[in-house]
Parts: structure tokens; C-alpha cells; sequence
């Protein structure tokens, strides 16, 4: 059954990685229901890659524009959801992808680079919700945030990255609660260890590689295109009634931590002798 009305989705840091990915998942997704869909991809600044983006989409037979501005900045959050309806009318979907790490100890981190990681990976997802809202009201749309698995467990070293990340987790869990009265569902997504562009240089030492796959009970790196198929399944009316919901893809990683600990269930404790 094809669908007539068209979907309008808005998505940041869509140039490379995990947002490219979920830019191709949404365009596959709509290409296998017949449904129309537009995306304005947003990039934080103008520029080829944005431009190539673009052209790749509309090769692909979606409908795509491109919106640039930098998300720590409130008013240009609010100008990229102006920029997007402008240009394709209200949003159905809102997916915030753009975020980074800045390494560094707790200890020794500066004040500006704390501030910079909350808000680029938290403050943002809330000045664009709260730009998209009157839009999403009339859709009856959906926001989705990409957060992190070291927003679940503690990752030493990496600066306000994790604190960062818990409070996106735990925002988008509230804004499910305060807008979902008004039809506006929430949800996020915690990736694990994927492999990227920004860290295809630590994929490149294979006895790394191996460790590293070693850790996935599933015994493999995810891709970008296992972050953007859970979002395209959240964004689509099959997670209708998903809200404020985290979902976690990593293989199973996040839970691999007690298969760490030595010694195995069934065999007799170290120091005890069996009859």
C-alpha cells in the first residue's frame, strides 16, 4: 500500500557517519513503502559535503534540501527549523545526530570545553525540540536523538562526553513525558561501537580491530546503517506507540561486562577442591 502524504524529516550532523547513514536507511525506507518523503539535511556549516549530500539524495529520488548553521548558537537553531520549513513545509520528524567528544580529564578539563560538549550533545536537541514544537504539533511528529552507550556507563577520559550524554538520554525521556500528551513521541538512541569516518583510524590497526570484536557478542563493528535503520524505524508509524524510549545498538556490548570477570558459572570457586 503506497502512502500520499509526505513525510518531512529534519536531520543534523547529516553529512557524515552515523547521520549519513540514517539519511540513506530514511530515503531506503521510503523507497521500499512508496511513500514520499522530503529531508532537509543540516550540516553546521555550507559547503560540498552538504552539497553532496544533497545531490545524492535527489539522485536517489527524495526530495532534499540542504540547512546550515551551528547548533551551540540558540538563535541559529531556531533559523535551521525555519530554514527547514521554509523550504518544505511542516516537520514530521525531528533527528538530532550532531555531537562530538573532547577527550580529557575531569580533573584538568576546562571550563569552555565543558560547556561546549553539554551544549552541542544536550542544549541543542532542546533549542531545536523547542524550535520544531509548533510544527511537530500539527504532525502529531516524533523527535529522535543519537546519544550514546558511554551515556550509560561511565567512560573515564572522555571529558563531559558521558555526563553529556546521560542528560540527552534523560532529556529526550522527559520531553516524551511533557509532549506526549500533545502527540509528539520522543525517543533515543545509544550506539555502540561503530565504525565511522572519525574513528576509521583505530579500526585500521587490526589487532585493535580484534580486540575490539572480541568484546561484541554479536562479534562485529557496527556500521552507520545499524544506527540509521533503528531510526528509521522509530521515526515511521510502526513505533507509533514508542515513547521516551532509549534504544541501545551495540551488538550486546553494554552488557557484556560481568562475561569479563575470570572464572566461569559451574566451576568450583579458586581455592576449593572438588571430591
Amino acid at each position: 500500500m503506497q502512502h500520499t502524504e509526505t513525510e518531512h524529516i529534519l536531520v543534523t550532523g547529516a553529512t557524515g557517519g552515523i547521520g549519513l547513514g540514517i539519511c540513506h536507511a530514511l530515503a531506503e525506507r521510503a523507497r521500499r513503502a512508496g511513500s514520499p518523503l522530503r529531508l532537509s539535511v543540516a550540516s553546521s556549516r555550507a559547503g560540498e559535503r552538504l552539497d553532496r549530500l544533497v545531490a545524492e539524495l535527489r539522485t536517489a529520488g527524495i526530495d532534499a534540501d540542504g540547512v546550515a548553521g551551528d547548533v551551540t548558537n540558540p538563535a541559529q537553531c531556531d533559523a535551521l527549523v525555519l530554514q527547514a520549513l521554509a523550504a518544505g513545509g511542516d516537520l514530521s520528524g525531528l533527528v538530532c545526530v550532531a555531537g562530538a567528544s573532547g577527550p580529557g580529564a575531569l580533573a584538568d578539563l576546562p571550563v569552555e570545553q565543558w560547556d561546549l560538549t553539554f551544549h552541542l550533545n544536550t542544549r541543542a536537541v532542546w533549542l531545536l525540540a523547542r524550535a520544531a514544537r509548533p510544527s511537530l504539533l500539527r504532525t502529531r511528529g516524533s523527535i529522535t536523538a543519537v546519544a550514546s552507550m558511554s551515556g550509560l556507563h561511565p567512560h573515564p577520559g572522555y571529558g563531559a562526553y558521558s555526563p553529556a550524554k546521560a542528560a540527552l538520554v534523560m532529556l529526550c525521556r522527559q520531553l516524551a513525558q511533557e509532549w506526549g500528551p500533545d502527540g509528539i513521541r520522543t525517543n533515543s538512541v545509544c550506539p555502540g561501537m561503530i565504525r565511522t569516518p572519525l574513528t576509521e583510524a583505530v579500526y585500521q590497526d587490526d589487532a585493535t580491530l580484534q580486540r575490539r570484536e572480541a568484546l561484541v557478542p554479536l562479534g562485529r563493528i557496527g556500521c552507520p546503517d545499524d544506527i540509521g535503520q533503528a531510526v528509521a524505524y522509530l521515526t515511521s508509524e510502526a513505533a507509533s506507540y514508542v515513547n521516551g524510549m532509549n534504544l541501545v545498538v551495540d551488538g550486546g556490548v553494554s552488557d557484556h561486562m560481568l562475561c569479563m570477570i575470570p572464572g566461569r558459572p559451574g566451576k568450583p570457586p579458586v581455592g576449593t577442591q572438588s571430591a
